[in-house]
This record gives C-alpha cells, sequence and structure tokens, in this order.
C-alpha cells in the first residue's frame, strides 16, 4: 500500500489526513489539539501564534494518525502541506524562530499598507500586484522593521507558515510564486519579484526564500524530521498551497468560471480567472493560483470575511458550550430573518470586505419580549451568510460568474439554516464534497510526485454528497432580511464616520 499524507496547519487546529494513493480515498484522519488553539492578542487588533506550537501539534497528529490505523512511515509516499495565509514567520541564521508569527486576522500594519497604496500609486498597485499592500505579509514585514528593529537585523529568512513546517520538516527554505503573492511580493505584470515595493519599504529580496514549483518535490524528510514523526527519511515533500487555493483545489477548482467556498475560522469565497482582476478598493483579493502556469495564467479572486466560525465558536461558548449540531438544531427554529434580530459578525481584526477598516460585531433589534437564544443563533448564521454574499457582491461586480459554488461536507457547511439562507441569498447552486482541506494537500502531493499522471487523476476519491438549489418560496424572505442587513452595516459604518473620517460611509446594495 502507499499512501499520500497531508498536512493543514489552521489557526484553530491542525489536522493530518491519510489517503490511500490507489483509490484517492482517505483512510483515516487527525485533528489536534482536541481544544482549538488559541490567538495571543498582546494589543488590540493585533493576533499572533507560536509556530513551535504548529510543528508540535504536527508531531501530535501524525502520531494520532499512526495510533489509529497503525501504517508503516515507509509506505508514506509524499507529504503535502496547506496553511493559513497572509502570516509572517521570522527565521535567523540558525532556523530559529525570532518573535511569534504575526499571523492572518492581524491589524497592525494597516496603515502601512494604505500608506504604500497612496504612495505607489493605486492605479499602479492595482495594475502590477492586483492588491493594495494593505495587510499582508510584506506590510507585517515592514512593521516589524519599524518597529522591531533588532528583531529585523537577526532575520535570515521570512516564511509563510506552510514554509515554516516545510522547512522543519526539510530543512530548506523555499516558498512558491502562489505563496509569494498572498504577501504582495509578486508583481503579476512582470511576472517577476515586487521589486518596486520592496524598494518602498527597504527590504531586501535575500530575505526571501527559494522559489519553487508548487507541484514539484520541493525537498525530503530530514532525518530528525523522520525520526520525530516516525515517517521515512528522504520521503518527498511534494506540493504546498495556502488554505484557500488549496481548498479550491481540493474541489477540483482549476478553471475560469469555478467557485469554491470554505466556512472555517474565516469565511472565504474563491473564484478562478484567466484574466487578471482586481476591485478599485482592494476589497477582494487576487493571488497566482495553485495551477498557474505562463501558457495558462491562473489566478483565484478571494474574498474573505474574518469573523465566520469564530463567531460561532464564540456564541458556542456563551450559550453553555453545546455540540455545533445542536446549535443548528436551534437556529432552525427560529424563523428566516430571525424576526427583525440583526448581527453583523465582525469584530476579528480589520475587514478586507469593509475596505480594511476594523469593524465591531453587533446585534442589532433585540427585543426582549421576542428573541430567544434560537433567535440569536439563527441571526449569527444569516449574518456570516450576509456578510459573505456583501463579498461576493464585489466579486460579481469586477466580472466573477457565479452560479454554482463547490464546498467541503464541513464547519458551516454542516448547518441546514446555513446552507438554506446561502444559496437562497445568493440564488446559486451549492455543491458539497467529501474532502478537506489536509486531503486536497495529500492529493497535491501526489501530483507534485509524480504519483499521478496528471491532476484528473488525482480526483478519483472525489465524490458529490449534497446539491443544495434556492427555493422560490424563500428568495423573498431572504431578500428582506438581507436587505435589513445591509441597512444595518450602512447605520453602523455612518456612525462609526463620526470618529474616523477614513471609514467608508458608503455601502453597495447587492441585490441577486
Amino acid at each position: 500500500m502507499q499512501y499520500l499524507l497531508g498536512y493543514d496547519i489552521g489557526s484553530s487546529s491542525i489536522k493530518a489526513s491519510l489517503l490511500d494513493a490507489a483509490t484517492g480515498r482517505c483512510v483515516a484522519a487527525a485533528t489536534t489539539p482536541t481544544t482549538e488553539m488559541g490567538m495571543d492578542v498582546p494589543q488590540p487588533g493585533w493576533a499572533e501564534q507560536r509556530p513551535e506550537r504548529w510543528w508540535q501539534e504536527i508531531i501530535n497528529a501524525t502520531r494520532q494518525l499512526q495510533a489509529t490505523y497503525g501504517f508503516e512511515g515507509a509506505q508514506v509516499a509524499a507529504i503535502g502541506i496547506t496553511y493559513q495565509m497572509h502570516g509572517l514567520v521570522l527565521i535567523d541564521a540558525q532556523g530559529q524562530v525570532l518573535r511569534p508569527a504575526i499571523i492572518w486576522c492581524d491589524s497592525r500594519a494597516v496603515e502601512l499598507g494604505n500608506q504604500a497604496f497612496a504612495d505607489l500609486g493605486e492605479a499602479h498597485c492595482l495594475e502590477h500586484f492586483l492588491n493594495s499592500p494593505g495587510n499582508f505579509t510584506a506590510s507585517k514585514l515592514k512593521w516589524v522593521q519599524e518597529n522591531e528593529p533588532a528583531v529585523y537585523a537577526r532575520i535570515h529568512k521570512i516564511q509563510l507558515p506552510g514554509d515554516y513546517i516545510a522547512f522543519k520538516l526539510t530543512g530548506e527554505f523555499q516558498t512558491t510564486v502562489s505563496g509569494l503573492s498572498e504577501g504582495v511580493f509578486w508583481d503579476f505584470k512582470n511576472q517577476a519579484l515586487a521589486q518596486e515595493l520592496l524598494d518602498y519599504y527597504g527590504i531586501s529580496p535575500e530575505l526571501l526564500p527559494e522559489v519553487v514549483d508548487t507541484f514539484s518535490v520541493q525537498g525530503r524528510l530530514s532525518e530528525d524530521a523522520a525520526r520525530t514523526l516516525g515517517l521515512a527519511a528522504g520521503t518527498p515533500v511534494s506540493y504546498r498551497a495556502g488554505d484557500q487555493p488549496n481548498n479550491a483545489f481540493s474541489l477540483n477548482v482549476l478553471q475560469p468560471g469555478e467557485i469554491a467556498a470554505t466556512a472555517g475560522t474565516s469565511g472565504v469565497i474563491y473564484g478562478i480567472t484567466e484574466a487578471p482582476a482586481s476591485d478599485a478598493q482592494s476589497r477582494v483579493n487576487a493571488f497566482v493560483h495553485v495551477n498557474n502556469t505562463e501558457q495558462q495564467p491562473r489566478n483565484g479572486v478571494l474574498m474573505c470575511m474574518n469573523g465566520t466560525g469564530i463567531l460561532n465558536s464564540w456564541l458556542r461558548r456563551m450559550v453553555g458550550e453545546i455540540p455545533y449540531d445542536e446549535m443548528n438544531r436551534l437556529a432552525a427554529e427560529a424563523p428566516v430573518g430571525a424576526e427583525g434580530l440583526v448581527f453583523l459578525p465582525f469584530g476579528n481584526g480589520a475587514e478586507r470586505i469593509l475596505a480594511n477598516q476594523p469593524a465591531e460585531a453587533a446585534l442589532l433589534g433585540l427585543n426582549l419580549n421576542v428573541h430567544s437564544r434560537a433567535h440569536l443563533l439563527r441571526a449569527a448564521q444569516e449574518g456570516i451568510v450576509f456578510a459573505l454574499m456583501y463579498g461576493l457582491g464585489i466579486m460579481r461586480d469586477m466580472g466573477v460568474a457565479v452560479h454554482t459554488v463547490r464546498a467541503g461536507n464541513a464547519n458551516m457547511f454542516l448547518s441546514p439554516v446555513f446552507r438554506e439562507a446561502f444559496v437562497n441569498t445568493g440564488n446559486l447552486t451549492l455543491e458539497l464534497y467529501n474532502t478537506d482541506a489536509a486531503q486536497g494537500a495529500a492529493r497535491g502531493a501526489g501530483v507534485g510526485a509524480g504519483i499521478y499522471a496528471s491532476v484528473a487523476e488525482a480526483f478519483g476519491g472525489l465524490e458529490c454528497l449534497l446539491t443544495e438549489k434556492p427555493d422560490p418560496a424563500l428568495q423573498p424572505q431572504y431578500e428582506a432580511a438581507y436587505a435589513r442587513w445591509q441597512q444595518a452595516l450602512r447605520h453602523q459604518l455612518n456612525a462609526s464616520s463620526s470618529s474616523s473620517s477614513s471609514i467608508p460611509t458608503h455601502v453597495t446594495q447587492h441585490a441577486f
């Protein structure tokens, strides 16, 4: 038997999946830790995690797989990695981590990125980077340069979270073009490093790792890592990709017009385009997709909403740690629109869909004589969907066609209320598949190591489990509830503008 091993480095947990290479079926999976990993918040708007913790949980997940399935390390033919995007890991010349990683939802670099956007020229940035430098990895590195110069002086290489795990596995400092693009280190027009941004920030390109292909033998498992993990030295590490490009890959979303979604800690809708596309306010972002080539360009247009599963987990703590399936059952007891209760699901850092401004969570329209726990849970799930649909409206305005969306049968998509709100508000078809991020990474490893002769061959075990379509009887109810939500968002942003003139006061009305 040959197996493919995929690791998913999330901000809440580390997941590992073991696939039978011949059938493409997942034979074992592990998630660690048993309680969600936390984020350190040294100051409001900051978010950090220790990369060493990710590595320890990789060890724990691998041992858990071995304990439950009993495979031999030498049977693992290839390893793939997917990871939380936009994080910044700093490594010194001895391979040691210099400070906690500044992760995706950290907002400290927003103003630096906004200033770069203005100084370099908005049109120039969108033409070359397809994005504002915003709150991405390059801007986070500039923040370290300005605020922690002693740390910056010791940097040997910067890494994305997945690059760090690959380094721990192989000892190699590497990244991909897709990874460079997610940090706004890539110039789409010139197909080269974003030298103008590096020069503007005063960042040496020597700090960036070597570039390797997404699907390739990028290194081999070192003796030390093999002993630690109980695997075979020399096993190829042959795929790495950020969580959203990888989520799309795991769903076989590779061609223009195909759409993927995920609703974990954050919520994302990700569509594939051939021609470069950008949003004038950089509320929706574009990155190099995993199957991009010079001959066949493939970019991923990504809208991200921070407050998705993290809001659901916060609510779970507030309502007594009941199981998520019980929360979903209770949410279904309330009617569409939660009888006027509106939840704005923000409060987890700067929101890109709101022009990268800090936004607070808000519960509006609360009637103590009407609303119950069920209303609260339904309003939260609907509010998350409405925020995703607001971002989807921006994507549609950019010319991204959206008719069918594919997602894994996991996280918020397990909720019937969430699925119903998603398809009826967006007027789209939803397909759920038997896959997850770690399985996608394992399939990618099979492609990169040459175990599969083609990308198509890697999806032999992928199956659609559920298809959900809009209900004409429900669509008017969701249209009315979404209109109330948009009105509440406009009201909140208008109120905030009195204390900060930089907060946008116009919110586009999207109807589908």
